[in-house]
């Protein structure tokens, strides 16, 4: 692995050390807050900073003299305060929303486009109009009016012609004329037309041959060679040559025709514009491939993992999207584990990966360890640091204890398996609960999630249940912010007694039937694509062996099936049960049961505890009376092991989420 140190730059618009990037980005620039593609950046390499910067803007000067608007003092780079975000520039008009420059005299603040760049307050001779323009601060909202030449709205400053009646120019299309000669098309000329003129019922002609973005109103073409520009892209081309060792020992030069290639780096079929290539080797590289990290951390792996320009080695299958990943190109590897391989393309998603490059950083390893060993089976764990936990071996207690007590960790019993237990206090952890590590990489987020423990019940995107207990969180991602204890135990390959082969992590956005309950799920499940099997969270943590007040005896999950034959009916609700879904049985007595019927929708919360929802509070409580109560809601019984009671001046109970939603 190369540990050669990049090299690093500290430059006076960042609190952290930017290092220059040759990717081909697209996002907003933290200095000038343009959005868009940037070719040749400066990033931050902090971990949870995620900034990036133009080359320019990286670049800008401490201090400005002489500048056109404010010529009497000199002007000093500033990082604005957060509570100063909004204060609008006196040059142009628009909010400030980061760095800009300000005079130390007389308080005038300029923005970052507007200090190195200011717009000329008259263009005399403008390309894209007859008669003389002047520039405007921004406008109103209510008096935004459409450019000219792009028809968009303009919502900040703008150029008029004081000759004609309405007619505004964005400061970037000022510099647009009717016709251009684009370096990435010096063949033919460009000619603006509206996005509608083109006839051809192919969109994808419609869409930029550079960014393939689809222009809405206007767009530069040429009918010679179907190429197609957007503005962004006439106003920001990409570079002819690019000079990056990281990808190339060679310079890379822009191929201008569309071609059909396999890309070096990514090893995937391109058919497009975006390539450079090498003048000497046979070496063509897709620009989305252009200046890769070469060590990086993805949240799919416990290790790092390095960029190969030869993989060199048959059969290996991604870890992320199991496809093949073939020999002769470009991808990352475990030095640690040999059989570990991803995509180029897979590796450097911003949903698994959080832009944050390794090489030449010396890796450290943190101590994650959620308690101290004190004595033989003793602990004292982060979660309960006033008392020593003792490790029960021969679980013993007496009655039916085992059936009530619960784990702080993932709120469920305690009856099965190695216990720790607090000799001063009802403090229980499962032992697998007290071996749950403070941080952990999971794939809902590409930075890691801690494990923490609120004392108030949240709801899990994953499993769709409210949890209390311990959980996980991420403050990155707010859809999957907290994950409890069940779902992120799950990691890939994940093994089920269910299924025979492994399922992995599959993100969807269309909604799925899960194949042990039958109920609709988008976001994330499990899947075998071998069989075209789904597992939504729920199963996949439904418990194995469970004890229910129903029977004496530990209830088996049973995953159904087409060998189920029979009707067998549930001894709690007293309806038929679907043998094709996962069900709960006891082989002793055959009684069999619904998974909502054993469990509920609020097993995972501790009972005896206040949570609050929609500014209601609630009381969780066990539903073990002789007469099970009537939920507020549906008006059925209760069926559930744990319900809701309602505290407000109506009481009421509460049998499941669906119930407790139609309560507003």
């Amino acid at each position: 692995m190369d540990t050669t140190i990049s090299p690093m730059y500290k430059l006076s618009i960042h609190e952290h050390p930017l290092l220059p990037s040759a990717m081909f980005i697209g996002g907003k620039c933290d200095g000038c807050q343009v959005e868009g593609v940037m070719y040749g950046s400066y990033y931050c390499n902090e971990a949870n900073c995620y900034c990036r910067f133009h080359k320019d803007c990286a670049e800008s000067p401490l201090e400005i003299n002489h500048h056109p608007s404010h010529p009497e003092h000199p002007l000093l780079l500033t990082k604005m305060a957060p509570a100063e975000d909004g204060t609008p520039c006196d040059f142009c008009g628009q909010e400030i929303l980061s760095t800009c420059y300000t005079c130390p005299t007389c308080k005038f603040k300029v923005d970052l486009i507007c200090g190195t760049k200011p717009s000329p307050s008259v263009i005399e001779h403008p390309v894209c109009h007859d008669h003389t323009l002047v520039f405007l601060k921004k406008r109103m909202e209510k008096d935004q009016v459409p450019c000219e030449v792009c028809k968009e709205s303009i919502g900040g400053p703008s150029y008029s012609c004081l000759k004609c009646n309405n007619v505004y120019f964005h400061l970037d299309c000022v510099h647009l004329s009717k016709e251009v000669d684009h370096p990435c098309h010096y063949s033919h000329p460009l000619k603006i037309m509206p996005s509608e003129s083109l006839v051809d019922d192919d969109d994808a002609h419609k869409s930029c041959s550079l960014c393939f973005v689809q222009p809405k109103n206007v767009l530069y073409h040429c009918s010679i060679c179907n190429f197609t520009l957007c503005l962004g892209c006439t106003k920001r081309p990409p570079p002819r040559v690019v000079n990056d060792a990281k990808t190339h020992t060679h310079p890379l030069t822009l191929f201008l025709s569309k071609i059909k290639f396999t890309c070096k780096v990514a090893g995937t079929e391109i058919d497009s514009y975006k390539s450079y290539i090498c003048l000497k080797c046979d070496f063509v590289v897709s620009r989305p491939c252009v200046g890769l990290p070469r060590v990086i951390h993805i949240n799919r792996h416990d290790h790092r993992i390095a960029f190969t320009h030869h993989l060199g080695r048959k059969g290996a299958k991604c870890g992320v999207c199991r496809k093949s990943v073939s020999q002769y190109y470009g991808a990352y590897s475990c030095s640690i584990c040999p059989k570990y391989v991803v995509h180029s393309k897979c590796a450097v998603d911003f949903n698994l990966w959080s832009g944050v490059e390794l090489e030449g950083i010396p890796e450290t390893r943190e101590d994650i360890v959620p308690f101290k060993v004190v004595g033989d089976n003793l602990i004292r764990h982060f979660m309960h640091e006033k008392h020593i936990l003792l490790l029960l071996k021969d679980y013993d207690m007496v009655g039916d204890d085992y059936k009530r007590v619960r784990c702080e960790a993932c709120v469920s019993q305690i009856g099965f398996g190695l216990v720790y237990s607090c000799q001063e206090c009802r403090f229980f952890l499962h032992e697998k609960c007290a071996h749950l590590p403070m941080k952990k990489n999971l794939v809902f987020a590409p930075t890691p999630y801690m494990l923490e423990y609120q004392g108030k019940a949240v709801y899990c995107n994953l499993c769709r249940l409210f949890s209390g207990g311990f959980k996980y969180t991420n403050q990155e991602r707010w859809a999957y912010s907290f994950v409890d204890v069940h779902c992120s135990s799950i990691s890939e390959p994940f093994v089920h007694n269910g299924h025979l082969h492994p399922l992995y992590f599959v993100e969807t956005e269309e909604e799925r039937p899960c194949d042990a309950c039958r109920r609709f799920q988008d976001g994330y499940i499990l899947n075998c694509s071998a069989c075209d099997f789904d597992l939504c969270f729920y199963c996949a943590t439904l418990p194995e062996k469970i004890w229910h007040i129903s029977d004496d005896h530990p209830l088996t999950l049973y995953h159904g099936g087409k060998k189920a034959t029979g009707k067998n009916w549930c001894e709690v609700c007293e309806m038929e049960l679907d043998p094709s879904k996962w069900f709960f049985t006891c082989f002793d007595c055959g009684v069999t049961l619904h998974d909502k019927c054993v469990l509920g929708d609020f097993s995972r919360l501790t009972p005896n505890y206040s949570i609050h929802f929609l500014e209601k509070e609630y009381l969780v409580i066990l539903n073990n009376q002789n007469s099970r109560p009537s939920c507020r809601s549906c008006h059925d019984r209760c069926k559930a092991p744990v319900i809701l009671q309602v505290n407000d001046e109506h009481n009421g109970y509460i049998c499941s989420n669906s119930c407790l939603y139609m309560v507003f």
